[in-house]
């Protein structure tokens, strides 16, 4: 255990996943954690994430991952459909079709920001409906306006609000920072189980765009998945109507089956939409503030990656500011030197799924229904489609694996439980 801390009054912005997920370790090793959210109340919806590779070892780390597994999506197969709603490839193996080794886990992200939540609740104050709305930093703290209440003073402000930070705008100047769009959108939003899905996925490819559907049990909703290519545009961030219309536009002459799973957009409850992109940064600290997960490093939604590396990141701060007794110009630096490589390899892994996911051509396209259509007929399939994804499923695991985690456990000042990986 380290002497005394320095900087022990910490600010985060975002209660997603990378914020709580760093107030749970902040908090083991004596912080004194603040954690504030623009949204009225926990975020409960979103798409199914992955956690991979060493995530898995952070969450077993953290006591969480005996919980994780208890909410995976258990899937049990994907079928490729026509734009009429017709089945012509049916998948059995997730591993396969979701290229995932048998120690990874696939839950909903509602589910693991409720599960960091509720670790964390009892020791950490959680501000909702507010938001930050400038910094002043000096050489002893940071002062903090707010949208609601008073201004406040604290010794360090960590940005864990996403792809479109607020606090790396506030903090860093624009020239530090790259946005990359990666040349496509996406929307996702709950739809009717109009194909009766139970623990199934649907998944219909067309020539630069595809639409993915599921449903996670015998449920009388599902999720539907939009992804489309389209150059970088103003679409208005907070303009939904206008991101509607842009799915609407792009989808709306592909078939009856498509359309009808296109109607609930109108009156969906939890639409998202944003540009798939990568945030790329000089350095991932300005002075007291610091950046985690999607604001700092976001991989895309391609890389599948984005709440594995939130959760490294978590534990990668925390450790390197307990290990600095708060000393924050050494902890930004050696969390920002570990996490390098690992974020490398992640935002890589975006760029190289997409290229393989979306058909850019005709001939692309072809390819990839056909020789689905001849692959499952012949036997010993599951063995074909392992040989063929073998070289992508080695591509994933080296990214989820790109980092080796250091033990923080010396500094720790209050129990942590931990479960086998």
């Amino acid at each position: 255990m380290s002497g005394d801390l320095k900087n022990k009054n910490i600010l985060i912005s975002g209660a997603s996943i990378a914020g709580p997920a760093l107030a749970y370790w902040l908090n083991h090793y004596g912080f004194n954690v603040t954690v504030v959210e623009r949204a009225a109340e926990l975020r409960k919806g979103g798409y199914r994430i992955d956690l991979r590779g060493v995530a898995t070892e952070v969450a077993g780390r953290m006591g969480i991952l005996d919980q994780v597994k208890e909410l995976n999506t258990a899937m049990r197969g994907s079928s490729m459909i026509t734009a009429a709603g017709k089945r012509y490839v049916d998948l059995n193996d997730p591993n396969i079709f979701g290229m995932r080794q048998d120690t990874d886990v696939e839950i909903m992200r509602g589910e693991l920001s409720g599960i960091l939540y509720n670790e964390t609740k009892d020791q950490t104050e959680y501000i909702f409906n507010n938001s930050i709305t400038s910094i002043t930093q000096t050489h002893e703290h940071v002062t903090v306006s707010f949208k609601q209440g008073e201004p406040r003073i604290f010794d360090l402000i960590v940005a864990a609000d996403g792809l479109r930070s607020n606090v790396r705008e506030l903090a860093f100047e624009k020239e530090n920072t790259t946005i990359k769009h990666l040349g496509y959108y996406v929307a996702t939003f709950t739809i009717p189980n109009h194909f009766d899905l139970d623990h199934w996925e649907l998944s219909y490819p067309a020539l630069n765009k595809l639409v993915n559907i599921y449903s996670t049990g015998e449920n009388q909703e599902a999720k539907a998945l939009f992804m489309f290519a389209a150059p970088a545009t103003d679409h208005g961030h907070r303009n939904t109507a206008q991101q509607k219309q842009m799915v609407i536009d792009q989808f709306k002459d592909e078939g009856l089956a498509i359309s009808q799973i296109l109607d609930a957009i109108h009156d969906t409850p939890d639409f998202y939409f944003d540009a798939i992109s990568q945030v790329k940064m000089n350095s991932l600290s300005s002075g007291r503030v610091v950046l985690l997960g999607d604001a700092g490093y976001c991989p895309s939604p391609a890389s599948g990656q984005g709440s594995s590396l939130a959760l490294v990141g978590a534990y990668v701060l925390a450790g390197e500011l307990a290990a600095a007794s708060g000393d924050h110009r050494r902890a930004f630096n050696n969390y920002e030197s570990q996490m390098r490589w690992f974020v490398r390899a992640n935002q890589q892994l975006g760029i190289t799924v997409l290229k393989e996911m979306v058909s850019k051509s005709n001939t692309q396209l072809w390819f990839q229904t056909t020789m689905l259509r001849i692959l499952v007929k012949l036997p010993w399939k599951e063995k074909i489609f392992k040989r063929f994804l073998k070289e992508m499923q080695q591509t994933v695991d080296e990214a989820a694996n790109a980092i080796e985690l250091r033990d923080y456990a010396r500094y720790t000042r209050h129990t942590i439980k931990s479960d086998p990986v």
